[in-house]
C-alpha cells in the first residue's frame, strides 16, 4: 500500500459540497471521493505515477 500524506485543502464552499453529495452517491468519503477525482484526470493526461499504475 501506498503511503498517504496529509495536506490542507482551501476549497470554495459550494465546490465541496457538490463533492460531498458527489461522493454519497457513489458511496465513498469526501476524501475518497477527490482522491478518485484526482486519479481520473491523471489518468486522462497520461500522468499517473509509475508506482500507481499497477493499482489501478
Amino acid at each position: 500500500m501506498s503511503k498517504k500524506k496529509a495536506f490542507a485543502l482551501r476549497i470554495n464552499e459550494d465546490m465541496l459540497k457538490a463533492i460531498e453529495k458527489w461522493a454519497a452517491d457513489e458511496f465513498r468519503s469526501t476524501n475518497g471521493q477527490i482522491e478518485w477525482m484526482l486519479m481520473q484526470i491523471l489518468k486522462q493526461e497520461n500522468r499517473v505515477p509509475k508506482h500507481s499504475k499497477d493499482k489501478e
